[in-house]
């Protein structure tokens, strides 16, 4: 009796979860509480490839306006694998979003694929680790071990505050955000900067004007920082002390761009480690974003 045929449809809200959690089985380390804003980033963003009803093969394409989209979760259930399953729902999400120019952060040994589907290599994004010494950190709440602490201003370099991110600076926060992206992304960064138990944005404000902002979540292994974004050195370390203060119990992770060196450098002067890395590749035109502010890309999976 001939294999059941692969079903590819559009994921259901409900079933992001499980992309996210078949991505932590992949070793990428995902937020406890990622789905919630992917999801909101694209409700149409995300595909399920099922077999008499059972997941075996995922993928996302969101977008951010009609030019742009950004690729990731694309994983297929390891029983499922070397049958064609990939190539099937990686096909399916390209044709049914022709965007004018797609990113993807892939793992370094496919790029060989990637290529054959159009992607060109711009740079590397490597994750660095490990634990952060706990003198180093800043908490709002002048607390070390507070975890999240209070919402209280934190005194930063060159006359600055640091200010936990709430509804009345978040707009604030994405127009600052614009640059850094190649198209709007206000419907993720609503849900990704709303604070919860396990994520907090920080904004680095002077002279009533946002020069820097970051945002920490716990994961499943430690806490991760991203995006972690400033107009200059002293701002971003100010802020990485203090998103790495919400969560001083744990591993810390970050993830520079590769090219920005003063980047790395914070990394390794915190005592992180390079223990992942991706190929950032394009297919169509390469935006032009500003990595010499960027020590921190938002997230593997939505650029």
């Amino acid at each position: 009796m001939p294999p059941s045929p692969l079903h590819i449809r559009l994921m259901l809200p409900a079933e992001v979860p499980l992309a996210v959690d078949w991505a932590a089985g992949e070793g990428w380390n995902p937020g406890l509480e990622d789905a919630g804003p992917f999801a909101a980033a694209d409700p149409d963003g995300f595909l399920i490839g099922t077999i008499d009803g059972e997941p075996v093969a995922t993928i996302s394409l969101v977008g951010a306006g009609p030019a742009f989209g950004f690729l990731g979760f694309y994983i297929v259930a390891p029983a499922f694998r070397g049958r064609g399953h990939g190539l099937a729902i990686w096909n399916a999400a390209l044709a049914r979003r022709p965007f004018t120019t797609i990113g993807l952060d892939g793992v370094v040994d496919q790029q060989p694929s990637y290529r054959k589907s159009g992607f060109v290599l711009v740079h590397r994004n490597v994750r660095y680790g490990g634990r952060v010494d706990p003198a180093a950190l800043l908490t709002m709440d002048g607390a070390v071990a507070g975890g999240l602490g209070s919402a209280a201003a934190l005194p930063a370099p060159g006359g600055g505050v640091i200010l936990a991110v709430d509804a009345a600076l978040a707009p604030a926060v994405i127009a600052y955000d614009r640059p850094f992206y190649p198209a709007d992304r206000s419907a993720f960064l609503s849900a990704w900067l709303a604070p919860t138990a396990t994520r907090q944005g920080l904004a680095l404000v002077r002279d009533g004007a946002v020069v820097g902002y970051g945002v920490a979540r716990r994961c499943r292994t430690g806490a991760k920082i991203g995006p972690l974004f400033a107009d200059d050195e002293a701002g971003a370390e100010a802020l990485f002390r203090a998103l790495a203060g919400r969560f001083p119990e744990g591993d810390i992770f970050l993830d520079p761009p590769e090219p920005h060196a003063a980047a790395t450098a914070l990394a390794r002067r915190f005592g992180l480690s390079p223990v992942f890395e991706t190929a950032r590749m394009y297919r169509g035109p390469a935006p032009d974003l500003p990595l010499a502010r960027t020590y921190g890309i938002t997230t593997f999976e939505l650029g």
